[in-house]
């Protein structure tokens, strides 16, 4: 059966904040079709892949993508109509090389992943089989532990904590249903404990709760008392930390603007051995700016063998500067976010080269989503180990946990689900 691009529609559409972002339908001349949807970032790495917006500041506060949406209409369809969609190498390859530029900042990589998944998605459905076993063959049975951001702080929220993410971690669940289970009943027991305290409970870009707290610490103690009032243990549920340290560092200082202080490295290093050697974290994001590199060594000798060192911002999805980060011993782990790098193509290629050298892979979402679930069948098809899709509510961040929910359905008895710090 002939699986060939017939047309490529690009159209605007809105995320979960209501901002403008790009959805793309590829029909096949079998008829088959799929569509693919491209989120984004609030907090993003200076290293990203370029996100093309229009500019224009009396349409939509010029985060219009009209001008990614022609060029998909324009190029990108001409160019690929014709092709095997089958071909996913020689699809995203052919639009890099039409974009020309280092950072996809031509035709945008916004446009260019949306064409690129829309495709993947439109291979699978001309087998009639799930795109996770499409990507990810035989060995796609490995359902990934969830990173669930329930408190927010940062740029993530307009309160006082410095770092941007504090994640419950179900890792000592038997399945996926059931850390869904672990992370549903803390999500509403912090509810419950900080209405007691009079905190507030409306949940910001993520799902997440982000209440007006003292410290970083506190935000910690929080969860480990949500935890507890679930008759759950922190060996069953731990935590980690997304920092973005990025967002707080200027002039060589970390920057703890409410609390009134400022770190060096050094300083900030001991202080992240601090928080790992008095409470149950299991993994820190972007604990460091992203171009703090001798920290970064520095923490990950420190470190490396105690807790989940992520890079975000550092490495970008980005396989050169991954590649990088691994001669140079910078972290241990590496964030996964299609959209900073711009096909899947690239995406496989990082999460291979990350696991070939020994690092965890975790699978993520932006702050901006839409409905697409393409991640969750990724996070499959590449074993990935953990995913981040937001909190515990929120349609955009639930129908990724619910596709996961049907996948390891699925999967039946082949569905596998581990505690990823453990392998």
């Amino acid at each position: 059966m002939e699986r060939i691009i017939s047309r490529i529609k690009a159209r605007q559409i809105f995320d979960s904040r209501g901002v403008p972002t790009i959805e793309t339908e590829v029909l096949l001349t079998n008829g088959i079709k799929a569509c693919a949807a491209v989120p984004s970032g609030a907090s993003t790495g200076k290293f990203e892949a370029y996100e093309l917006r229009d500019g224009d500041d009396n349409n939509y506060f010029g985060k219009g993508v009209l001008q990614a949406v022609r060029n998909v209409n324009d190029i990108i369809s001409h160019e690929l109509s014709g092709k095997d969609v089958t071909k996913q190498l020689k699809i995203d390859d052919l639009m890099i090389a039409l974009d020309g530029s280092e950072n996809k900042s031509n035709l945008g990589a916004n446009a260019i992943l949306s064409v690129s998944l829309a495709c993947a998605r439109a291979a699978a459905n001309s087998f009639n089989i799930p795109l996770y076993k499409y990507l990810g063959g035989i060995n796609a049975t490995y359902l990934p532990c969830p990173m669930m951001n329930i408190l927010n702080g940062g740029a993530h929220a307009d309160n006082k904590l410095t770092f941007q993410e504090f994640m419950i971690v179900p890792l000592g669940a038997k399945t996926f249903f059931e850390a869904m289970k672990f992370g549903v009943e803390i999500f509403h027991s912090l509810k419950l404990l900080l209405k007691s305290k009079g905190l507030n409970t409306s949940v910001g870009d993520e799902g997440g709760f982000a209440p007006d707290l003292a410290s970083d610490v506190q935000a910690i103690e929080l969860l480990m008392k949500a935890i507890e009032d679930t008759s759950l243990t922190t060996d069953k549920v731990s935590i980690a930390i997304d920092a973005a340290a990025s967002e707080f560092y200027s002039d060589g200082q970390y920057f703890f603007e409410y609390e009134n202080k400022a770190l060096d490295t050094r300083q900030m290093v001991s202080h992240w051995e601090n928080i790992v050697n008095n409470y149950p974290v299991v993994s820190i994001e972007d604990a460091l700016d992203e171009e703090d590199y001798s920290g970064w060594k520095t923490l990950t000798e420190v470190l490396g063998d105690k807790c989940q060192l992520v890079g975000d911002d550092l490495f970008t999805t980005n396989p050169q500067r991954l590649k990088k980060g691994i001669e140079e011993g910078w972290a241990n782990s590496i964030l996964i976010k299609p959209n900073q790098i711009g096909t899947l193509s690239e995406t496989i290629d990082t999460v291979n080269i990350a696991q070939d050298a020994g690092y965890t892979t975790v699978m993520s979402h932006r702050s901006g989503e839409t409905e697409d679930t393409f991640i969750a069948d990724l996070a499959v098809a590449l074993n990935c180990g953990q995913i981040k899709t937001g909190s515990l509510s929120r349609s955009e961040r639930m129908c990724k946990y619910n596709r996961l929910l049907k996948i390891e359905e699925e999967l039946c008895t082949e569905a596998e689900y581990k505690n990823p710090f453990s392998l």
